[in-house]
């Protein structure tokens, strides 16, 4: 039976809206994989670029090193792309291998001190969230800006002297804004280490603050 006009309009609006449907960043790193084609991996790296390398710098504290680990990360996106598995999602597994590249790069240029912490005390009952806007806030209170500036570095400082497992949860899950589970699944670990590392992080850096304050 002939087409009718009507079915060929339809026929033509599916197609379209198939072809306007955003390809996902698992199809184009698979695509990629099975044509070596490099405006695919090019459009993987310019969906990633500001978000990634915006992670980066704070993490490392550095622009330099951020653009250096960057490369790096999506490099190893290159190499390792026949290793990503069928059904994984490919956001988590690009943010595992940039984290553990910025993790080489920090112990690489021994840009940070390691310490040892006593057992820190556990604030089940504490909104963590709410110390982390705090100190991005730089908010302190009726205090000068001489003290202000003097207990935001104390506090950075804190946070780049953190065991890297501590420094890397803080990272992902309050200035990334990741969720728990997605966090667990970059850095490999289960849920529950990454919430115990956080309170452990967090009643670190409680502890700074408080000593910053002017009484």
């Amino acid at each position: 039976m002939q087409a009718t006009i009507h079915d060929l309009h339809f026929n033509h609006s599916r197609q379209l809206t198939a072809k306007q449907d955003p390809v996902t960043d698992e199809q184009l790193l698979i695509e990629y994989r099975e044509t070596g084609d490099r405006e695919l991996y090019a459009q993987l790296v310019y969906r990633y670029e500001r978000e990634l390398f915006s992670y980066l710098r704070r993490y490392l504290g550095n622009a330099e090193m951020a653009e250096d680990v960057f490369q790096t990360a999506f490099l190893q996106v290159h190499l390792k792309c026949d290793l990503f598995q069928a059904g994984r999602r490919f956001r988590p597994w690009l943010y595992t291998i940039a984290t553990n590249a910025a993790i080489d790069a920090r112990r690489r240029n021994k840009r940070h001190r390691m310490v040892s912490l006593d057992t820190p005390r556990e604030q089940e009952n504490e909104d963590v969230g709410r110390l982390v806007n705090l100190l991005e806030s730089g908010d302190l209170g009726p205090v000068g800006s001489a003290e202000r500036a003097e207990a935001n570095r104390l506090v950075r400082e804190t946070l780049n002297q953190l065991p890297e497992s501590m420094h890397a949860v803080i990272q992902l899950v309050y200035y990334q804004g990741l969720k728990y589970r997605e966090a667990a699944e970059i850095l490999e670990v289960p849920v529950g280490t990454v919430k115990s590392r956080l309170h452990s992080a967090i009643a670190r850096l409680t502890d700074v603050w408080n000593s910053s304050q002017v009484d």
